[in-house]
């Protein structure tokens, strides 16, 4: 008679397993999920059905995290080590808000834990069989950044909040022949805000015909509507300020414009370069810090999409209302406001400068452009044209509301006098 064999551990699934190693890089280190997303699914080239069950894990985890780490704050203690945290808020996630029977969510991150040696395999069986929803409903937002909300959309803030933590839809800018190759391909086009189109994509957006031959643009509306406020730009000179990696450029570069646009990072500058080139289109590239004056000709046309603390992207970006804090807010107002005068200064007499930021606070929005409005008395604020997304007033400009996959961006239109 022979001994039994040990029996061997159950195989772990890569697309739970990729999605922890991500959520601990952002949870617990600085970086953030789109781009640790990306690129570990890049490297893992995952089935496109374990890559969206990855994909869903993560973002979902962020989204959910106030409300998971308060079911889970009595089953742990302070000294649990990161790495469980992450696996239980993952496995958390899978059974309290994604569907997973209880069975096989503490079945898989059992395995998993055992597997990748990520957890004691006991406390992961104990706690996911006994994690619970919070008695309380939770907002999923800190209370001073819910305060914020309340503040800037008042009787629209419960569908905001709520809207937060569904999956952000893909936007497209798209010709009409870069719409008929993607339907023919299985995609589902649905036409949206500012032109744009909502689309549901058959494959990966880089393998697409429409995005490789230059006819496809990801881009939110709130975004596409600080290029809109700028009005007809047709042959025009716009100076893109902050321009990051070019998106804006290449939607002024495709309504004829002639765009210069200014970075501080020099790297930045090779990713929009390389994506006008498939684009088909042209800008010229400056690398300045805006916090001092830039010296280039006046531009009848000015856009200066300030960096900002991120706040109005908290669906496409979740992590940001796990780090964001209000002397973060103050500390990025107060370099807007160092930026917003040097941008002013590049607008010709009789021109037009478009400040925006993807924040929803009012510190960094309509604070910073009516101090500088009180300051400048050759600049008057104007209403934005072309909104066609659902928007509230916000002082001297407006905010856009961020329900329906559309981002929460402030929008200022100031004209100089000529």
């Amino acid at each position: 008679m022979t001994a039994d064999r040990p029996r061997r551990p159950a195989p772990v699934n890569p697309a739970r397993a990729l999605a922890v190693r991500v959520l601990l890089r952002v949870l617990h280190g600085d970086a953030f999920a789109a781009p640790a997303l990306d690129s570990a699914l890049q490297d893992a080239r995952l089935p496109a059905r374990d890559a969206g069950l990855a994909t869903h894990i993560v973002y979902g985890t962020l989204r959910h995290a106030p409300s998971l780490q308060t079911a889970l704050a009595p089953l742990l203690n302070a000294e649990t080590h990161p790495k469980v945290r992450t696996l239980l808020l993952a496995g958390a996630f899978e059974k309290l808000h994604l569907g997973t029977p209880p069975h096989a969510v503490v079945s898989e991150y059992v395995n998993l834990a055992r597997g990748a040696r990520l957890a004691p395999p006991g406390l992961v069986n104990a706690v996911l069989r006994r994690v619970e929803q919070p008695a309380n409903n939770l907002h999923e937002l800190p209370e001073w950044l819910l305060a914020v909300y309340r503040e800037v959309y008042g009787p629209y803030t419960d569908a905001v909040v709520a809207d937060l933590l569904s999956p952000q839809p893909l936007w497209l800018s798209v010709s009409e022949a870069g719409a008929a190759s993607m339907e023919a391909e299985g995609s589902r086009l649905v036409p949206g805000p500012q032109g744009l189109d909502r689309v549901e994509l058959s494959r990966p957006l880089r393998e697409t015909s429409a995005y490789r031959a230059g006819q496809a643009q990801p881009i939110n509306p709130a975004s596409l509507a600080c290029v809109d406020a700028l009005g007809d730009v047709e042959g025009l000179r716009v100076l893109d300020l902050a321009g990051g990696a070019g998106v804006k450029a290449a939607m002024l570069a495709a309504r004829g414009a002639q765009v210069t646009s200014v970075e501080l990072l020099a790297r930045k500058h090779d990713a929009a370069r390389a994506n006008l080139n498939r684009l088909g289109l042209k800008a010229d590239f400056v690398t300045h810090d805006l916090t001092r004056p830039l010296d280039a000709p006046p531009a009848p046309r000015v856009l200066l999409d300030a960096p900002c603390t991120g706040s109005g992207t908290l669906r496409s970006h979740p992590e940001i209302k796990l780090r964001l804090t209000s002397q973060a807010v103050q500390e990025m107002a107060a370099l807007q406001a160092r930026m917003l005068p040097n941008a002013a200064a590049l607008v010709a007499p009789g021109g037009t400068l478009v400040y925006s930021v993807c924040s929803v606070t009012p510190e960094e929005g309509p604070r910073v452009v009516a101090d500088f409005l009180a300051d400048h008395a050759e600049f008057s604020a104007q209403p934005v044209p072309g909104l066609e997304v659902e928007h509230v007033p916000a002082g001297p400009g407006v905010v856009t509301v961020p329900v329906g996959g559309v981002d929460g961006f402030f929008i200022a239109r100031l004209e100089r006098r000529a």
